[in-house]
Protein backbone atom coordinates (compact mmCIF):
# COMPACT_ATOMS: atom_id res chain seq x y z
CA UNK A 1 0.00 0.00 0.00
CA UNK A 2 1.25 3.39 -0.86
CA UNK A 3 0.67 6.91 -0.19
CA UNK A 4 -0.12 9.23 -2.91
CA UNK A 5 2.85 11.40 -2.81
CA UNK A 6 5.02 9.03 -5.13
CA UNK A 7 3.29 7.04 -7.62
CA UNK A 8 5.42 4.06 -8.46
CA UNK A 9 4.18 0.75 -7.53
CA UNK A 10 1.47 -0.30 -5.15
CA UNK A 11 2.66 -2.26 -2.01
CA UNK A 12 1.05 -4.79 0.07
CA UNK A 13 -0.26 -8.29 0.75
CA UNK A 14 -4.18 -9.03 0.98
CA UNK A 15 -5.60 -12.34 1.93
CA UNK A 16 -8.76 -14.34 1.56
CA UNK A 17 -9.96 -17.67 2.35
CA UNK A 18 -13.00 -19.83 2.41
CA UNK A 19 -13.61 -22.05 4.92
CA UNK A 20 -16.09 -24.65 6.35
CA UNK A 21 -17.75 -22.09 8.50
CA UNK A 22 -16.59 -18.35 7.10
CA UNK A 23 -14.27 -15.99 5.72
CA UNK A 24 -10.91 -15.37 6.67
CA UNK A 25 -9.31 -11.97 5.69
CA UNK A 26 -6.09 -10.35 6.09
CA UNK A 27 -3.59 -8.08 5.72
CA UNK A 28 0.27 -6.68 6.52
CA UNK A 29 -0.01 -3.37 7.76
CA UNK A 30 3.06 -1.30 5.80
CA UNK A 31 2.79 1.39 3.92
CA UNK A 32 5.35 3.19 1.60
CA UNK A 33 5.77 5.98 -0.59
CA UNK A 34 6.02 4.45 -3.75
CA UNK A 35 7.20 1.07 -2.40
CA UNK A 36 10.62 2.37 -1.65
CA UNK A 37 10.40 4.56 1.76
CA UNK A 38 7.86 3.48 4.61
CA UNK A 39 5.41 5.94 6.31
CA UNK A 40 3.22 3.67 8.78
CA UNK A 41 3.95 0.59 10.03
CA UNK A 42 0.82 1.02 11.59
CA UNK A 43 -1.51 0.54 9.52
CA UNK A 44 -4.58 -1.87 9.50
CA UNK A 45 -5.55 -2.96 5.68
CA UNK A 46 -8.54 -5.31 6.97
CA UNK A 47 -11.73 -3.12 7.94
CA UNK A 48 -14.62 -4.25 9.34
CA UNK A 49 -17.65 -2.18 7.51
CA UNK A 50 -20.42 -3.84 9.64
CA UNK A 51 -21.98 -6.94 11.50
CA UNK A 52 -21.93 -8.33 8.15
CA UNK A 53 -19.25 -7.51 6.15
CA UNK A 54 -15.16 -6.93 6.00
CA UNK A 55 -12.65 -5.40 3.34
CA UNK A 56 -8.82 -5.57 2.80
CA UNK A 57 -7.82 -2.32 1.40
CA UNK A 58 -4.67 -2.10 -0.75
CA UNK A 59 -3.55 1.48 -3.17
CA UNK A 60 -3.77 5.14 -2.81
CA UNK A 61 -4.35 5.24 1.22
CA UNK A 62 -6.73 9.09 -0.07
CA UNK A 63 -8.97 6.89 -2.23
CA UNK A 64 -9.20 3.63 0.13
CA UNK A 65 -10.07 6.02 2.61
CA UNK A 66 -12.49 8.07 0.59
CA UNK A 67 -13.98 4.88 -1.14
CA UNK A 68 -14.52 3.00 2.11
CA UNK A 69 -16.59 6.05 3.68
CA UNK A 70 -18.66 6.37 0.50
CA UNK A 71 -19.43 2.29 0.67
CA UNK A 72 -19.87 2.64 4.64
CA UNK A 73 -22.31 5.28 3.85
CA UNK A 74 -23.83 3.53 0.37
CA UNK A 75 -24.33 0.41 2.68
CA UNK A 76 -26.44 2.22 5.11
CA UNK A 77 -28.21 4.24 2.46
CA UNK A 78 -29.28 1.03 0.71
CA UNK A 79 -30.46 -0.65 4.16
CA UNK A 80 -32.43 2.47 4.59
CA UNK A 81 -34.76 2.74 1.73
CA UNK A 82 -35.01 -1.11 1.03
CA UNK A 83 -35.94 -1.67 4.63
CA UNK A 84 -33.96 -4.86 4.43
CA UNK A 85 -30.15 -6.24 4.96
CA UNK A 86 -27.83 -5.64 2.01
CA UNK A 87 -26.51 -9.19 0.00
CA UNK A 88 -22.98 -9.33 -0.27
CA UNK A 89 -23.38 -9.44 -3.94
CA UNK A 90 -25.15 -6.17 -3.96
CA UNK A 91 -22.63 -4.59 -1.52
CA UNK A 92 -20.01 -6.27 -3.91
CA UNK A 93 -21.46 -4.22 -7.11
CA UNK A 94 -21.68 -1.15 -5.04
CA UNK A 95 -17.97 -1.24 -4.71
CA UNK A 96 -16.92 -1.97 -7.93
CA UNK A 97 -18.96 0.73 -9.47
CA UNK A 98 -17.31 3.00 -6.75
CA UNK A 99 -13.43 1.47 -7.85
CA UNK A 100 -14.79 1.75 -11.51
CA UNK A 101 -15.75 5.87 -11.43
CA UNK A 102 -12.56 6.41 -8.94
CA UNK A 103 -9.97 5.28 -11.60
CA UNK A 104 -11.81 6.75 -14.47
CA UNK A 105 -12.40 10.42 -13.36
CA UNK A 106 -9.98 13.32 -14.25
CA UNK A 107 -7.05 13.42 -12.20
CA UNK A 108 -3.21 13.99 -11.90
CA UNK A 109 -2.82 10.79 -9.40
CA UNK A 110 -4.29 7.87 -10.85
CA UNK A 111 -7.00 6.35 -8.05
CA UNK A 112 -5.55 3.19 -8.12
CA UNK A 113 -7.15 1.25 -5.02
CA UNK A 114 -7.68 -3.16 -4.44
CA UNK A 115 -10.21 -4.72 -2.37
CA UNK A 116 -10.39 -8.15 -1.25
CA UNK A 117 -14.57 -8.35 0.51
CA UNK A 118 -16.03 -11.23 2.45
CA UNK A 119 -19.29 -11.01 3.93
CA UNK A 120 -22.40 -13.15 5.06
CA UNK A 121 -26.10 -12.77 4.50
CA UNK A 122 -29.17 -15.07 5.03
CA UNK A 123 -27.78 -17.44 1.47
CA UNK A 124 -24.45 -17.89 3.07
CA UNK A 125 -21.20 -16.65 2.94
CA UNK A 126 -18.96 -15.21 0.11
CA UNK A 127 -15.27 -13.59 -0.86
CA UNK A 128 -15.20 -10.91 -3.63
CA UNK A 129 -11.73 -9.52 -5.31
CA UNK A 130 -12.61 -5.97 -6.80
CA UNK A 131 -9.74 -5.16 -9.40
CA UNK A 132 -8.25 -1.88 -9.67
CA UNK A 133 -10.50 -1.39 -12.35
CA UNK A 134 -13.81 -2.25 -10.90
CA UNK A 135 -13.77 -5.40 -11.84
CA UNK A 136 -15.26 -8.03 -9.75
CA UNK A 137 -14.25 -11.74 -9.14
CA UNK A 138 -16.16 -14.60 -6.83
CA UNK A 139 -13.83 -16.92 -4.96
CA UNK A 140 -14.71 -20.39 -3.76
CA UNK A 141 -11.18 -21.08 -2.04
CA UNK A 142 -8.73 -18.32 -1.93
CA UNK A 143 -7.10 -15.16 -3.50
CA UNK A 144 -4.20 -12.48 -2.62
CA UNK A 145 -3.50 -9.44 -3.81
CA UNK A 146 -0.82 -6.50 -3.97
CA UNK A 147 2.83 -6.31 -4.61
CA UNK A 148 3.48 -9.54 -2.67
CA UNK A 149 0.62 -11.91 -3.61
CA UNK A 150 3.00 -14.10 -5.21
CA UNK A 151 4.67 -15.22 -2.32
CA UNK A 152 1.03 -15.48 -0.53
CA UNK A 153 -0.32 -17.32 -3.53
CA UNK A 154 2.27 -19.95 -3.51
CA UNK A 155 1.68 -20.94 0.44
CA UNK A 156 -2.12 -20.71 -0.92
CA UNK A 157 -2.11 -23.12 -3.29
CA UNK A 158 0.16 -25.36 -1.29
CA UNK A 159 -1.62 -25.67 1.79
CA UNK A 160 -5.36 -24.96 1.12
CA UNK A 161 -7.49 -27.65 1.72
CA UNK A 162 -11.66 -27.56 0.79
CA UNK A 163 -13.82 -27.67 3.51
CA UNK A 164 -10.85 -26.42 6.05
CA UNK A 165 -11.79 -25.57 9.97
CA UNK A 166 -11.23 -22.17 11.06
CA UNK A 167 -8.23 -22.30 12.90
CA UNK A 168 -6.30 -23.60 10.33
CA UNK A 169 -7.70 -21.25 7.75
CA UNK A 170 -6.55 -18.46 10.18
CA UNK A 171 -3.19 -20.07 10.66
CA UNK A 172 -2.80 -20.40 6.50
CA UNK A 173 -3.89 -16.89 6.03
CA UNK A 174 -1.09 -15.81 8.83
CA UNK A 175 1.40 -17.94 6.87
CA UNK A 176 0.69 -16.87 3.81
CA UNK A 177 1.35 -13.02 5.23
CA UNK A 178 4.52 -14.21 6.97
CA UNK A 179 6.02 -15.33 3.54
CA UNK A 180 5.27 -12.27 1.72
CA UNK A 181 6.49 -10.10 4.76
CA UNK A 182 9.45 -12.34 4.16
CA UNK A 183 10.13 -11.44 0.64
CA UNK A 184 8.54 -8.47 -0.48
CA UNK A 185 10.04 -5.19 0.64
CA UNK A 186 6.69 -3.35 0.15
CA UNK A 187 4.89 -5.35 2.66
CA UNK A 188 5.20 -5.68 6.35
CA UNK A 189 5.47 -4.43 9.71
CA UNK A 190 2.41 -6.89 10.93
CA UNK A 191 -1.03 -8.32 10.27
CA UNK A 192 -3.92 -8.22 11.16
CA UNK A 193 -6.65 -11.10 10.37
CA UNK A 194 -10.33 -10.65 10.43
CA UNK A 195 -13.40 -13.83 10.42
CA UNK A 196 -16.66 -13.33 8.98
CA UNK A 197 -18.79 -16.20 10.10
CA UNK A 198 -22.98 -16.65 10.22
CA UNK A 199 -22.29 -14.74 13.88
CA UNK A 200 -20.79 -11.67 12.35
CA UNK A 201 -17.56 -10.36 11.63
CA UNK A 202 -14.64 -10.24 14.40
CA UNK A 203 -10.81 -9.46 14.60
CA UNK A 204 -9.05 -12.84 15.22
CA UNK A 205 -5.21 -11.98 14.93
CA UNK A 206 -3.22 -9.03 14.65
CA UNK A 207 0.70 -8.80 15.25
CA UNK A 208 2.56 -5.84 15.35
CA UNK A 209 6.52 -6.74 14.08
CA UNK A 210 9.51 -4.86 15.59
CA UNK A 211 12.89 -4.15 14.12
CA UNK A 212 14.87 -2.87 16.29
CA UNK A 213 18.27 -4.47 17.32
Amino acid sequence: MMDETKLLKTGTTTVGVVCKDGIVLGADRKVTLGGMIVSNKKFEKVIILNEDLAVTVAGLVSDVQLLVKLIKAQIKLDEFRRNRKIRVKEAANLLSNLVYQNVRKFSTIEGITGFLLGGRDKEGLYLYQLGMDGSLTKFDDYVSDGSGMLFATGVLEANFKDNMGIDDAVKLVVSALNASVQRDAASGAGCDVVLVTKDGTKKVYSKQLEYKL
